[in-house]
């Protein structure tokens, strides 16, 4: 398709003049070659070159593949608001909104923070994907730009012709095959094959070479067959040889693990004709000739790719034991299978409808066009996870399914119904309830094939997505909306449970007779959340609210005093006037109005430990019984309470609490959990890890000894930060 001779602007206008026309779109191209040529002025490449010949051979590219003069301006001035003075502005001044624009679309990003170069790296290819869903000239542009520069690779040190024909490897190759545009993608291939692995570039291209004038004979006595096949039943047709690029030998070496002469379709032959019907006239009376391979026959006409390619392709075995790969196809699918997406946006002077017209065909024909731009919100900021998806998911996407309606979905391999219908749509994704594939129902971790007619079924009674569904789903675009729809559900629970914190403060203030404004002002109890080991007043609140930590404790903080229980029993009073009798220290660490024949215990339902606000209990010939003061099994008692406080001077002792967690069951989960009380220095007396019923979910129930309240805050606050991890409760028996 394009030479990688250097033209100037006469031969490219020469080009231009071809197709267009029109004095107004001729002076807009002459206009924005003076514009660039003036402002790259003194600007020379790694080549010693001018800088303008740069510019004028994208011109030029962009004019072989038939696009519009704005697309033509847009090339030549694609590079002066980013290498010269010139603002975007006055660019929309010169030229208009639309230049502009698609300038705008190719320029890198400017200069931001990012930690490294692959993450500036997949920001500016974020930028122009995201553009090119909106218009695809932005891509092509791109793509004649990366064209000429790798043709002029060699100027540059060898690290960096690595690392840009890696990237050109990774990312615009596979976009130039996506929108079909073979002649582009096979050079680049080749350029990027030839800098990134010369040794077995040069190797395999010596091995052509060596067997080039034995192909060409076999295949010029095989097209004489087959003209005198279609000559005898007077069908038009155009025939020629066609020869493999190098890159795609190696992929195929490599993949397929085979020798360089086990590649099947190294000699090929490509027969072009007048219609549909022609080409399977042909495919007909070639098959009744020669002995077709099972297996390696592909209909791309009645079922295109994903890039609008067209064609028939068999494998046949000739008389002398020759094999071949034959493609049939029509004038116009030809055209596309080399040009791809530039054959369909060929330039038209009267076509009616402009850009828009056209990008919204496009749009209708690929329809994965559009997961450019839906997959940039999956990932937020992200840009190094963007690219991640466009790769895996569109990229290496090579299982087409349809709908009933005949629309064609591209997924990666091993995809099941699940990432079908998230690719449908989000809501499709979440309410999915069934599968028909090629009209039988399947279970839902099914794996679809290349051809399987895909029919979602739904229900507005699902309540959304299994958990599961994240380890049976292969696209990372099902996967990641999997996890949105679980994260939302989370912070929902979480605002609500945020909200009845709020209200259990405020409700126990009252009860307290303290003013409720002054004691939930934001800032006041940000400041004493850390010291209750929580990083914010929301995760103090949440706290609160699922009763993992005292209120008493948070509002004693809060008022810098603690707050006496009151004694309503007339008769304890007496009997543990704090006036009348010395206060005890029981090996409890508890102090207490007490008397010495009375035994101090630890309630074993609630397990207090220095910091919990606490309260006595008086038994029936069991002794004080201490409680955390919000333990349900005294919170309504009355009579028989006492006011207990633990002992300023207490010795450093340990003290047993159980624990339950929650979480999604894992690989690795227990030792993670083990790890983490480690690390907290606390100890660890049991622990019982069982799978919940609906094999998804786990429950860990533990025993752990620390040494306070805010040794145990820290350890619990430590183990919800734990991966999979969604609450972590004391345990109150």
């Amino acid at each position: 398709m394009v030479s990688s001779q250097v033209v100037t602007f006469d031969e490219m206008m020469s080009e231009v003049k071809k197709y267009i026309k029109k004095e107004e779109n001729i002076d807009l191209i002459t206009r924005a070659y003076l514009c660039a040529e003036k402002n790259h002025t003194g600007q020379y490449r790694k080549s010693g070159e001018p800088y303008i010949i740069h510019a004028i051979q994208v011109g030029y590219i962009l004019s072989l593949l038939r696009t519009g003069p704005r697309t033509i301006a847009a090339g030549l001035l694609h590079d002066v608001v980013e290498d010269c003075d010139v603002t975007l502005e006055e660019i929309t001044e010169m030229f208009g909104n639309e230049v502009a624009s698609l300038v705008d679309s190719v320029t890198k990003i400017g200069n931001l923070k990012f930690k490294d170069e692959k993450e500036y790296l997949a920001s500016n290819h974020r930028k122009i994907f995201i553009a090119m869903a909106k218009d695809v000239r932005v891509i092509l542009i791109k793509l004649a730009d990366r064209l000429h520069n790798m043709r002029t690779l060699q100027y540059m040190t060898p690290e960096k012709q690595k690392k840009i024909a890696a990237e050109t490897l990774d990312v615009y190759a596979p976009i130039a095959h996506r929108l079909g545009i073979s002649d582009i993608k096979n050079e680049l291939e080749d350029l990027s094959f030839q800098y990134l692995n010369k040794e077995k570039y040069y190797e395999i291209a010596r091995l052509v070479e060596k067997r080039k004038a034995e192909r060409d004979e076999q295949v010029q006595r095989m097209i004489k067959e087959i003209s005198d096949l279609l000559d005898d039943h007077h069908i038009q047709y155009r025939i020629f040889g066609r020869s493999k690029h190098l890159y795609s030998i190696y992929k195929k070496m490599k993949t397929k693990n085979k020798r360089f002469e086990e590649i099947l379709d190294l000699l090929a032959i490509r027969i072009i004709t007048d219609s549909d019907t022609a080409c399977y006239e042909i495919l007909g009376y070639i098959h009744a000739k020669y002995r077709p391979i099972p297996g390696r026959f592909k209909d791309y006409i009645a079922m295109p790719k994903m890039n609008m390619y067209q064609s028939l392709h068999s494998t046949i075995v000739a008389d002398d034991g020759n094999i071949f790969e034959i493609q049939i196809r029509t004038e116009s699918m030809d055209e596309v299978a080399e040009q791809g997406i530039a054959a369909h946006w060929r330039y038209k002077e009267n076509m009616n409808g402009g850009r828009e017209v056209n990008q919204s065909e496009i749009e209708e024909q690929l329809h994965w066009l559009k997961d450019f731009s839906v997959m940039s919100d999956d990932v937020n900021d992200d840009s190094m996870e963007y690219m991640n998806l466009l790769q895996k998911d569109i990229f290496e996407a090579n299982v087409y399914c349809m709908t009933p309606k005949g629309k064609v979905i591209a997924l990666p391999n091993g995809s099941t119904p699940i990432d079908f219908a998230y690719r449908v749509h989000t809501e499709v994704g979440h309410h999915t309830v069934g599968a028909t594939i090629n009209g039988v129902l399947l279970p839902l971790n099914t794996k679809l094939k290349t051809g399987d007619v895909v029919s979602i079924r739904t229900s507005k009674q699902s309540p959304g997505p299994s958990e599961d569904w994240i380890k049976i789903v292969k696209s990372a675009h099902a996967r990641n909306k999997i996890r949105s729809f679980f994260q939302k559900q989370e912070n929902e629970r979480r605002n609500l449970d945020i909200k009845k914190g709020e209200e259990m403060l405020q409700d126990e203030l009252k009860k307290r007779n303290l003013d409720v404004e002054t004691y939930t002002d934001q800032k006041k109890v940000e400041s004493i959340a850390g010291s209750l080991s929580f990083n914010s007043y929301q995760d103090l609140m949440f706290a609160i609210g699922v009763k993992q930590v005292s209120l008493p404790a948070v509002i004693d903080r809060l008022v810098k005093h603690k707050t006496s229980v009151p004694i309503d029993n007339e008769e304890l009073q007496r009997m543990f006037n704090r006036q009348d009798r010395k206060r005890k220290v029981s090996s409890t660490g508890i102090r207490v109005a007490g008397i010495d024949s009375m035994k101090i215990t630890l309630a074993n339902c609630c397990s207090p430990v220095p910091g919990d606000d606490i309260v006595g209990y008086i038994t029936k010939g069991a002794g004080v019984k201490v409680h955390r003061s919000d333990c349900p099994n005294v919170i309504n008692e009355k009579k028989r309470l006492i006011a207990v406080e633990w002992d300023e001077n207490l010795e450093q002792k340990t003290y047993e609490v159980k624990l339950i967690i929650h979480s999604s069951d894992r690989n690795y989960l227990l030792s993670d959990i083990v790890t983490v009380v480690s690390q907290c220095k606390a100890g660890l007396q049991h622990v019982d890890s069982t799978v919940d019923e609906d094999q998804i979910s786990a429950t860990t129930k533990m025993t752990v000894v620390v040494e306070n309240a805010e040794h145990l805050h820290t350890l619990m606050a430590n183990l919800r930060k734990i991966n999979s991890v969604r609450t972590v409760e004391r345990v109150i028996q």
